[in-house]
């Protein structure tokens, strides 16, 4: 065996060889060189790691096979160049025998996993009760499989890099973790009928999307509408819609067609966004003629 072969490999105490994780296999978790409260968090993380794993005096590459994973992912991982799975700070507490102190360190690694574009937006979505969004460009962020996220970031120009796209998929997907909530918040979308259409990612990533759809679409606190090309014009076609109502009574908007775009949580002016999503909820299928318009769509492949 090569030295690289070597390292990427080790005994499981029972005589059988154990592939160690490496860079490839988790694309995407790189910190952005340009997110100074991610570089901050995740270093100190990684020091945190590094001083325990010294403590209890165990190499780098000793720890990593006792957590599944390459010496110089360890190596990265310490030196906040990479940012740790939740389950490498479950395996590593138990390994260096923390006491739930370093996985208490997923909550800071949490606040820092999204790319700084979208935080805000993921913690906004983390503590509503309430969201309605029209979107008439691409299906809404939270509908989306991972394949279609995936062609949507590949088109993007000026082009993302392979871990740029691979972290942004990553980031979208976690946001679906809103879906698992207890108590479920009360989910309304409304969806262009030519977004359904669009075939992004090719025919079977296509299929896959609106079989999705059809999925979340059963969950009792989601509601989804499609909005016909054939219903002529409607107050969303100057872009997003969005409003999302919090437990304490407030809430926060946003849409491309009024107040320059920006997220708004005055009182007047949300009152006119929540009568435009109203709007458009009322000139587009029903619930039920939304999810036999889906159905048919897919029927006709």
């Amino acid at each position: 065996m090569s030295g690289l072969v070597e390292k990427e490999w080790c005994d499981d105490g029972r005589g059988e060889a154990v592939r160690l994780k490496s860079e490839a296999d988790e694309p995407g978790w790189e910190v952005d060189p340009d997110d100074e409260w991610a570089l901050a968090v995740i270093a100190t993380v990684g020091r945190q790691l590094k001083l325990r794993r010294e403590a209890v005096g165990m190499r780098a590459g000793e720890f990593g096979a006792a957590v599944g994973y390459g010496e110089d992912m360890v190596y990265k991982i310490e030196g906040g160049k990479r940012i740790p799975r939740f389950e490498y700070l479950d395996r590593a507490d138990e390994v260096l025998g923390a006491g739930g102190l370093i996985a208490a360190m997923k909550e800071d690694v949490r606040k820092v996993r999204y790319p700084k574009s979208v935080r805000a937006l993921a913690e906004l979505e983390a503590k509503a009760v309430e969201l309605g969004v029209y979107v008439g460009l691409s299906i809404h962020g939270l509908l989306q499989t991972p394949e279609h996220a995936r062609a949507l970031f590949e088109a993007w120009q000026p082009p993302y890099t392979e871990g740029e796209v691979e972290r942004l998929v990553a980031a979208r997907m976690a946001r679906k973790s809103i879906f698992d909530r207890s108590p479920a918040p009360a989910l309304s979308f409304v969806l262009e009928e030519a977004t359904l259409r669009r075939q992004v990612g090719g025919t079977m990533v296509w299929r896959q999307q609106l079989e999705h759809l059809l999925e979340v679409a059963q969950l009792r606190n989601v509601t989804l509408q499609v909005m016909p090309t054939s219903s002529g014009a409607h107050p969303g076609l100057d872009g997003r819609v969005e409003v999302l109502k919090f437990a304490d009574g407030t809430a926060v908007g946003r849409s491309d067609g009024a107040f320059n775009g920006r997220p708004t949580s005055d009182p007047k002016q949300l009152r006119i966004l929540e009568l435009r999503y109203s709007t458009i909820r009322a000139q587009a299928l029903s619930p039920r003629e939304s999810l036999a318009f889906i159905k048919q769509m897919l029927g006709e492949t």
